[in-house]
């Protein structure tokens, strides 16, 4: 495609994702089937051009002032990855001129949102929490985020594993915490690679692998994934508990669970029964009150600890969109811990870097359930092999940063209730 093509396609591709009716990943996927036409290399040019315009909005909202034409085109002109002599060869010599300036522009010559790229009540907020380290945060927040691998414990060892991405040329590494886990360099093709096809790996960020080691599953229980989704954690809760017992996946989207179907194929599992459910309070859970070993919670949540995935996410939630996400996190967990027997164990999990979600709503969990003893997520980590677990923890619980421990932002408590 021309230059000039691309940066039009890129401009009417930018407008429709800053309408924020929808996440960014889904109106850039329908855009993509809607022009088959598009190659590979478009394709990701135009992904990465959306992507940074959402990284850094503030700062790129703040320059394209000083341009003419098209917001939304010179918006994919400061966003536009790789070559800029590509770029500048669809640009007239006043674009160019302007470019140049605003590339010259140093972040010192920035006003602070021009910088740190947040909405202010979320920059406020993280600031309370990290206060010097916020800049580092923040500087994480707007990198790309790593491919991670978790490796099917049924299938494969990871010491295999590393040995076979190696001879396909890819290069990867055994994460820092996850004993399952693998990080890879660059942004490879997963689609058609053998170890991918036949099961022995699935994508799941490492703090995401922790929560199964939180939870400890054991062979011939009775577990539940209480908001399954797609199944990421399912699946490794299942490997965890060698394919036995009774593995229930709920969600209350039909069309996430059929998306575990093909992955539990290829992953060999046969303990797990996807269930749609209505809400929180559906008649089905209340049938499994009391008989159930372990309930992960992985709660539906501002998802502002995968900013470095989903960067539209800081524009899409607010306040308001937080204080109700709180009610309906307080809802499921209450729902949940009536699933489990005395000496049961149930883990809250958000990947959410506030507090509102995370410490206020385990707190308030705990008062209201004094059946429910809180157990030491450290000590549960370092039971499932997790190398320096205490680095990992705070006050008892997983608290994971972005530019702390190089994975998502993940919080997670631990309760057993009393026998």
């Amino acid at each position: 495609m021309h230059p000039k093509a691309l940066l039009d396609e890129s401009a009417s591709l930018i407008e429709k994702v800053f309408k924020f009716d929808h996440p960014a990943d889904a109106v850039v996927a329908r855009h993509f089937r809607e022009n088959k036409s598009l190659g590979p290399r478009e394709r990701a040019t135009l992904s990465d051009t959306v992507f940074a315009v959402l990284r850094q909005r503030l700062r790129l909202e703040w320059l394209a002032r000083s341009g003419s034409g098209s917001k939304w085109r010179r918006l994919a002109v400061l966003g536009f990855p790789g070559d800029r002599d590509f770029l500048k060869s669809a640009l007239t010599d006043q674009e160019k001129t302007w470019l140049d300036h605003c590339l010259a522009v140093q972040d010192a010559d920035l006003m602070a949102p021009h910088r740190h790229n947040l909405p202010e009540w979320l920059a406020t907020a993280l600031q309370a929490q990290l206060g010097a380290e916020f800049d580092a945060l923040v500087n994480s927040l707007n990198d790309v985020a790593p491919l991670d691998l978790r490796v099917n414990a049924l299938k494969a060892k990871r010491p295999a594993v590393l040995e076979a991405l190696k001879k396909a040329g890819i290069h990867a590494r055994a994460t820092p915490y996850s004993p399952m886990g693998i990080r890879v360099e660059g942004k490879p093709s997963l689609a058609k690679l053998p170890l991918f096809t036949q099961g022995d790996v699935e994508v799941q960020d490492e703090g995401s692998q922790l929560l199964t080691l939180l939870l400890e599953p054991k062979r011939g229980e009775m577990v539940v994934d209480f908001c399954a989704g797609a199944g990421g954690k399912t699946l490794a809760i299942g490997a965890a508990m060698r394919n036995s017992g009774r593995l229930y996946a709920f969600d209350t989207s039909a069309h996430r669970l059929d998306a575990i179907k093909p992955r539990l194929a290829r992953s060999d599992l046969s303990n797990v029964h996807p269930v749609a459910i209505a809400h929180e309070r559906d008649e089905r859970i209340k049938r499994l009150a009391g008989k159930i070993d372990r309930v992960l919670v992985d709660a539906p949540c501002s998802g502002l600890g995968t900013l470095r995935r989903h960067p539209d996410l800081k524009w899409r939630q607010t306040p308001a969109t937080v204080a109700e996400l709180v009610k309906l996190q307080t809802a499921i967990l209450a729902s949940a811990a009536r699933l489990l027997k005395p000496g049961g164990r149930l883990v809250y999990a958000t990947c959410s870097l506030l507090p509102d979600e995370n410490e206020a709503v385990a707190a308030a969990f705990g008062q209201a359930h004094p059946d429910f003893v809180p157990l030491d997520a450290a000590e549960c980590l370092a039971r499932g092999q997790v190398t320096d677990a205490d680095k990992l923890c705070s006050h008892g619980q997983l608290r994971l940063w972005p530019h702390r421990h190089g994975s998502d932002g993940f919080f997670a408590a631990v309760w057993e209730k009393k026998a």
